[in-house]
C-alpha cells in the first residue's frame, strides 16, 4: 500500500524542461508543488504537484526519455476531476492551455475538456454531473 499522503496510482510525466512545465501546471491548471528536488544545475529530477488527493510526478530524467512533443504526438492522457469545470477552463484558457475540446457534455455524466500543456501533454479535466 502506499504512504497514507499518495494515491494507489500515481502519473509520472517527462518533460525536456521540468522546472518549467511545473511552474507552468501550477498557473495553468491549479495544481500545488508538493516537492522538488534539482541537481546542482537547477534541473528538476523530481517533483510532485498535488490537486485535491491527486498527485502528479514528473521529472527531466536524461537522454533515454522524452516529452510527447519530442516524440511527435501524444503518449498518454491524465484526466482530473474538478469541482466546476467551466471555472477551471476559463482560467486554463486564460494562461495560454492548448484547448483541444470546449467543456462537453458527455453521454457517460461528464462535463468534460481537454487541454495540451507546452510540451504535448493531454490533460482531460472533468466534472461528474451524474451517472
Amino acid at each position: 500500500m502506499p504512504p497514507d499522503d499518495y494515491p494507489v496510482a500515481t502519473p509520472y510525466l517527462y518533460y525536456e524542461n521540468a522546472a518549467a512545465a511545473m511552474d507552468w501546471l501550477i498557473e495553468a491548471f491549479g495544481f500545488s508543488e508538493r516537492m522538488r528536488m534539482t541537481s546542482d544545475d537547477g534541473t528538476v529530477n523530481h517533483g510532485e504537484l498535488v490537486l485535491g488527493e491527486g498527485v502528479i510526478m514528473l521529472g527531466q530524467p536524461g537522454p533515454t526519455y522524452q516529452s510527447p512533443a519530442k516524440r511527435g504526438g501524444a503518449t498518454a492522457g491524465v484526466n482530473v476531476y474538478v469541482d466546476d469545470v467551466d471555472a477551471h477552463f476559463e482560467h486554463a484558457k486564460a494562461a495560454g492551455a492548448t484547448i483541444q475540446m470546449e467543456p462537453t457534455d458527455q453521454e457517460y455524466g461528464d462535463r468534460r475538456y481537454d487541454a495540451k500543456d507546452p510540451e504535448g501533454h493531454d490533460w482531460f479535466f472533468a466534472q461528474r454531473l451524474s451517472y
